[in-house]
């Protein structure tokens, strides 16, 4: 048998498939999909509001039924895609949500798109899980990191493009057909998702060193973490609280940010895809910038917990300049603050996932990110409703942006105080 440096090894691995990373780019194109679905309704929002006489309220509770869906989901349609199997589970899930999607396009009331909304949270909830669970299977743990990092660009490619497409597609052929054309592009990843994807044993694609070097580290089924076992630890509660704070303020750019720039500085509907394209490039780089401060810190001998926690204070204090955004005169200073807080999120977001790993076995790692983003979206069907009635009553999105620059001091001060030193939690696995 070859030693690992052997040559013959060596050029074994050289001839080894890289069909895997077609898999990934079939998720990132699934991902992309789930955010220009759900981001559709924010760049009609003065659209819609003007032909169907919705107030703010109206909006407030659209988005609000969406993250209740969305957290629903997410307790049930994960456990289905197991049941099922990643290539139907998603499969399912897509059919599920681009049909919602698409069936906005149909709806006359407002409870239609209530109904319609709900839905679409419901359906979308299986992306993430679906999206993991073949990373999963098609990766070895030393590169299931990037590859994760890869689809989950889609979220920002995503909200990209939107802004672009939907106002080109309204201004030919109506707001309905934006919703129709969005929907309907579902149906082309189905096909696509189901002539590429089986699981590496079963795929004509995937070669037999390749296939050896995804499982080259054993995986063992990690069993289900009760929840009950979890919710004693402050550890939990850190993390859980952190996404609850800071989870809802991604929502209100996502769903509301097209409207404030169309309402404070009168920016038109197909003038909307250069900001959203700033504010989302920056957003990417923040990603990257967060996780590489921390990590920099830890190469240079800095412990684990005050790496982690001097990114996110570096992060959250990078926000605060988002108080300002309302009050500026030029449309483009404001961007360049809403970016700002956006790329602040996200290398927020990126340490505080890291969290789960720090202080917890990996067999409780689901479980814990799972409690977090539930308290996510129930957070985002919160402040959907809160910015809708602030909105109704004041015209004004200062009172908004004022809680967005605080969420994230409050939550690492949270942190903190159930976690000093991010302690190992022991849940009794053995």
């Amino acid at each position: 048998m070859d030693s690992p440096r052997d040559p013959k090894s060596s050029a074994l691995h050289e001839r080894m498939g890289k069909f895997r990373w077609v898999i990934c780019a079939v998720l990132l194109l699934g991902v992309t999909k789930n955010y220009m679905d759900r981001q559709v309704i924010s760049v009609l929002k003065v659209t819609l509001q003007q032909q169907l006489h919705w107030n703010d309220i109206d909006y407030g509770n659209l988005v609000s039924a969406f993250q209740l869906a969305y957290a629903a989901g997410l307790l049930l349609v994960g456990r289905l895609i197991d049941i099922l199997g990643t290539r139907l589970g998603y499969a399912l899930s897509m059919i599920a949500w681009s049909l919602a999607s698409m069936a906005h396009g149909v709806m006359t009331g407002f409870n239609g798109f209530l109904v319609a909304r709900f839905a679409l949270g419901f359906g979308e909830a299986g992306v993430f899980p679906a999206s993991i669970k073949a990373i999963a299977e098609w990766f070895p743990k030393k590169e299931r990191a990037l590859a994760t990092g890869i689809f989950n660009a889609g979220t920002n490619i995503g909200a990209i493009i939107t802004p672009f497409l939907v106002p080109w597609i309204t201004s030919r052929w109506g707001w309905r057909a934006a919703f129709f054309i969005v929907g309907g592009i579902g149906i082309g990843w189905l096909f696509v998702w189901l002539a590429v994807y089986r699981s590496p044993e079963k795929h004509p694609r995937c070669s037999s060193a390749e296939l050896a070097y995804i499982r080259s580290d054993p995986s063992h089924a990690p069993p289900n973490i009760p929840w009950l076992r979890l919710l004693p630890h402050r550890q939990t509660w850190a993390f859980v609280l952190g996404k609850f704070l800071t989870d809802p303020i991604w929502w209100f750019y996502l769903f509301w940010i097209p409207d404030f720039l169309q309402r404070q500085h009168g920016v038109a509907l197909l003038q909307l895809g250069p900001p959203i394209f700033v504010i989302y490039l920056m957003a990417d780089i923040g990603s990257i910038g967060g996780g590489w401060i921390s990590s920099r810190l830890i190469d240079r001998g800095v412990s684990i917990n005050a790496s982690r926690k001097t990114a996110m204070l570096v992060c959250a204090l990078s926000v605060l300049p988002i108080v300002l955004a309302p009050r500026v005169e030029s449309t483009w200073s404001a961007v360049f603050i809403i970016g700002l807080a956006a790329a602040a999120h996200q290398g927020f977001s990126a340490n505080i996932f890291t969290l789960t790993s720090d202080m917890f076995p990996a067999q409780a790692v689901g479980s814990v990110v799972g409690l977090g983003g539930m308290a996510g979206a129930i957070g985002g069907m919160l402040i959907a409703k809160l910015v809708s009635h602030i909105l109704q009553l004041t015209g004004s999105y200062i009172i908004p942006f004022a809680i967005a620059g605080s969420a994230y001091l409050v939550a690492l001060a949270i942190i903190h105080v159930l976690a000093p030193r991010l302690d190992s939690v022991d849940i009794g696995l053995s």
